[in-house]
């Protein structure tokens, strides 16, 4: 194999490389935020146990003959 060859190889790896890093960075930064908005959620939103556990029936049935 020729220099100039082995060079382009090597280039085209590298630049894979670097995008394979820069997709994995933003899977991350997603997933992160993702799971941020789920504490909030969970933290601040929703019913709090002892309302769910008055009514543990409610969700339960589905009415479709309307």
């Amino acid at each position: 194999m020729d220099i100039a060859a082995m060079s382009m190889v090597m280039n085209q790896s590298r630049v894979q490389e670097q995008a394979s890093l820069s997709m994995m960075k933003m899977v991350i930064g997603n997933a992160e935020q993702q799971g941020e908005a789920v504490q909030k959620l969970l933290s601040t939103g929703g019913l709090n146990a002892s309302q769910e556990a008055g009514h543990p029936y409610l969700g339960t049935n589905v009415d479709i003959k309307g």
